[in-house]
């Protein structure tokens, strides 16, 4: 760290508890997640932004934590993998969220590297579109990579979390 550099005082909302940190402002919002806050869910790939595997939400929307500085999401309601589980209403210690066990049992996880994007951003494309079809939920993961799965299973994942977390079923694609 350049000695010239000032430290910066920022409050994040990470996972429903608020924190004050003391941080270089050139610092990854990874790099907070991890070094400072010990979430280690979220994880560096590529360190570019291509591969995803680094997605954490913000605001509800998925974001590449690797090329997004702590300092810039000042305030805002950061969701890692880590507190998934905790926004399930009424859920036992121990318990997963619904679309975490959707992708256990259709095995969408496999080495886990890609996993915690991968369900981030299944739970952003769930809130917006409860009940989304194959090509919607594959767009949601486009531009997240995987090397065990072939995406079949995690698709197959993210349209079982959609039942599993009820309504009506996925919505029907018009053709003409």
């Amino acid at each position: 760290m350049d000695a010239a550099r000032e430290m910066s005082s920022i409050q994040l909302r990470v996972n429903g508890s608020d924190r004050t940190l003391t941080v270089d402002p050139g610092r990854t919002l990874l790099e907070v997640l991890r070094e400072d806050l010990g979430l280690t869910g979220a994880k560096e790939g590529c360190g570019v932004g291509a591969c995803g595997t680094c997605t954490v939400l913000i605001g509800g929307r998925p974001v590449r934590s690797c090329l997004t500085l702590a300092c810039e999401v000042q305030g805002q309601e950061i969701l890692t993998i880590e507190g998934l589980a905790d926004l399930w209403p009424d859920r036992a210690e121990g318990e997963l969220h619904p679309i975490q066990e959707a992708f256990v049992e259709n095995h969408g996880i496999q080495c886990g590297f890609c996993s915690p994007g991968m369900i981030l951003s299944a739970k952003a494309l769930l809130d917006e579109v409860p009940h989304p079809t194959d090509a919607q939920a594959r767009e949601a993961i486009s531009g997240q990579a995987c090397r065990c799965t072939g995406y079949t299973k995690i698709v197959d994942s993210i349209l079982s979390a959609a039942h599993r977390l009820g309504g009506p079923g996925p919505t029907e694609e018009v053709t003409s």
